[in-house]
């Protein structure tokens, strides 16, 4: 029989399945499932452990502790934001990799800010008793808004920790998640990045993989390795055929409680504009880094960013276009609507889904301009970025806490300034390349008649317009823009700079569009909680909530899956990694480094390298942590193969699989490939040698 549609759609039942689903919260962990499955208990100080090692990384991704001081790893691609900016003509880290063997050696990443989870808050009456009953989307918009700025404020006055109000269950539930905070991050290792990502965009989302994709950090204090109680021990063995693990990360965005409605949208409308958008772009740096090679390494994180965004989005495109998955989308809401209705304490539950689709349709009709407009797309480069924050923050700061923008919160301030004030390199040239793209896109958008777009051009072509905003503006000079930040609005009228002039030519309108963006979010927001309490009515208060980019934890078993009638193995190994080199004759993207090449009789080939398990994750995943029943890391998750990609609306592990790197393959590499004794004897130690 097939599992009842209703999990698909409402994933308070999972408990109910045999699936390995599930990306529960930390405060309301799966307990009496793993109980009832798997004969293991999830104990207070097992998760608290586990919680307290785990890592999250502002430039999009997580990781974890993994000695005592302060030493953390993460995905070669999550830390391929840091690498870029560290990395000059001369020395490209990218490319070839690095090593410090001491401290002293280690980088400075620029603007790398880490998140570690310390605790859990219900805030959810607070934030509610703030809105007015029968309030107006914008003045519940503005209530909740002021309110959760001040649970912010005061909690982050009184403990000094990071405090962000976490939107759960599509408005069901607000948390108050406090973060310790690391901006002192350096770069202790990375494998060169065609080891990291070998077989390149054709292996990408595939299975087989032969990755070793880690980068490993050190997070500072004070000047000094941080003294970090919880970090997880590391195991030499790593993880096994048919064991059960766990994965502790932090997954971005799922769509797994959106209604019909706005899966429909996601589908017929924002998907393919936005994957549209990344193959145009895709084409762009693509065609730009053949040209040179320093062209190639100014692009490459952006230029794998644009690759993989536009892979992954065919893949959830393709999910919802799957009729099996949407008819199932669709007949699980048509089902839990019968059981409410004819029932007046759930008639708001029932109304609540036609108030989602009238929001989603007003959305629908603004969602191109506004994207071109606040989200960006007309302008995209870094400069533009600078010139809006500093315009906006000189409009913002002034105002009281509450009635700020989001990002411009008294909780934010620290990330913004650090994002702000970095001295991370901007390239001209591709600032040039990037932003003559967007202002195409902007005429072909809005037609070059439109009065905006007209303004926008000036009366240049898109190209000569570029050029001149990049040349003549001075927002990339960080002494300039802390001046401009602290003075406030009137230094910044003053500075008459170019591109901070286009922002505010805009800004009118963006503002515009981002409120009804506000208003219609809000009364989405309102609608999904009636549908939640409805749901927890019906259903019970079992389950896990769409992801957020917060810590969440997942399980499952490391096994191989079926694929066009063949048995698809769970792991890898270093020997099948040179095999697939010598299949492929050592052509990119399936060469090997030289390092790799030279000493592969060092190598113990039979040593497991990437392997595959049925534990749930999405992008925000790549690198988690795998950890076996005892919190012993076993591997990093850096992919999923190509029947995950679906999993952002409904979960299934008939062939879906995580893909992790295997901590032996570490160990192996870095050890006879990398000679980085020091690493591996703190990685086993757990503790760095004086």
């Amino acid at each position: 029989m097939k599992r009842s549609l209703f999990t698909l759609l409402f994933w308070a039942a999972v408990a109910a399945t045999r699936a390995d689903e599930g990306m529960w919260l930390y405060n309301q962990p799966p307990r009496q499932l793993l109980r009832e499955r798997y004969q293991f208990d999830a104990t207070e100080a097992w998760l608290d452990h586990l919680q307290k090692s785990s890592v999250r990384f502002n430039s999009g991704g997580s990781g974890s502790f993994l000695s005592a001081d302060g030493l953390l790893i993460s995905n070669h691609h999550v830390g391929a934001d840091a690498l870029q900016k560290v990395s000059t003509k001369e020395k490209n880290y990218m490319r070839d990799g690095f090593y410090a063997p001491t401290p002293a050696q280690e980088i400075k990443c620029l603007d790398l800010e880490l998140n570690v989870l310390q605790s859990i808050e219900d805030v959810t009456a607070r934030v509610n008793a703030a809105v007015p009953n029968d309030a107006t989307p914008a003045t519940a918009f503005a209530a909740r808004r002021k309110v959760i700025a001040g649970i912010e404020k005061e909690s982050q006055d009184r403990t000094g920790l990071r405090a962000d109000v976490v939107t759960l269950w599509q408005g069901g539930a607000y948390h108050l998640y406090r973060f310790k905070r690391y901006t002192d991050v350096r770069l202790v290792f990375a494998p060169e990045q065609q080891i990291a990502f070998y077989g390149g965009d054709p292996d990408n989302f595939e299975f087989p993989r032969h990755d070793l994709d880690i980068c490993l950090f050190r997070a500072y204090e004070n000047g000094q390795p941080a003294k970090v109680p919880d970090f997880l021990r590391f195991s030499p063995t790593g993880a096994r055929a048919g064991e059960l693990t766990f994965v502790s990360g932090h997954p971005g965005r799922t769509s797994r409680l959106r209604t019909v409605a706005e899966l429909e949208n996601l589908r017929d409308q924002a998907l393919p504009l936005r994957l549209g958008n990344l193959k145009r772009l895709e084409v762009l740096l693509g065609n730009w880094s053949e040209r040179r090679e320093e062209n190639a390494r100014r692009a490459r994180d952006d230029f794998f960013s644009v690759q993989n965004s536009r892979k992954a989005i065919e893949g959830e495109l393709a999910g919802l276009l799957d009729p099996e998955l949407f008819a199932a989308k669709v007949q699980a809401e048509a089902e839990f609507q019968a059981r409410l209705a004819g029932k007046p304490e759930f008639a708001g539950a029932l109304a609540a889904y036609e108030k989602i689709a009238a929001a989603t349709k007003i959305l629908a009709v603004q969602a191109p301009r506004s994207g071109l407009l606040e989200g960006g797309q007309a302008f995209n480069c870094d400069s533009f970025g600078l010139a809006r924050t500093l315009l906006r923050a000189g409009a913002e700061r002034p105002k009281p806490n509450g009635e700020r923008l989001r990002e411009f919160s008294d909780s934010g301030k620290v990330s913004l300034e650090l994002a702000l004030f970095s001295e991370k390199p901007i390239y001209p040239d591709l600032e040039i390349l990037t932003l003559a793209d967007s202002l195409t896109f902007l005429a072909a958008q809005l037609g070059v008649n439109d009065p905006l777009a007209q303004q926008i051009l000036a009366g240049k072509s898109p190209r000569d317009r570029a050029a001149e905003l990049i040349n003549d503006t001075k927002v990339r000079e960080v002494a300039l823009r802390q001046k401009l930040y602290e003075g406030g609005a009137g230094t910044v009228a003053a500075a008459n700079d170019p591109l901070i002039e286009l922002a505010r030519l805009v800004d009118a309108d963006a503002r515009a569009l981002r409120k009804v963006s506000e208003d219609q979010g809000e009364v989405k927001q309102q609608a999904h909680a009636a549908i939640s309490r409805a749901r927890n009515t019906v259903l019970g208060t079992a389950g896990y909530p769409d992801a957020t980019f917060t810590l969440r934890l997942a399980f499952g078993v490391v096994k191989g899956y079926p694929e066009d009638g063949k048995s698809v193995p769970a792991f890898t190994t270093l020997g099948s990694l040179y095999e697939q080199a010598r299949e492929m004759k050592n052509q990119p993207p399936f060469d090997l480094p030289p390092l790799w090449a030279k000493r592969k009789a060092r190598l113990d080939l039979k040593t497991p390298f990437n392997f595959v398990s049925t534990a749930d994750i999405i992008g925000g995943n790549s690198g988690s942590p795998v950890v076996n029943r005892a919190g012993e890391f076993v591997g990093i998750i850096f992919d999923g193969n190509l029947q995950s990609l679906p999993w952002d609306y409904a979960f299934t592990d008939k062939q879906g699989r995580a893909t992790s790197v295997h901590s032996a393959a570490i160990l192996e590499a870095l050890r006879k490939v990398y000679g980085a004794k020091e690493l591996v004897r703190e990685l086993v130690g757990g503790r760095r040698n004086p």
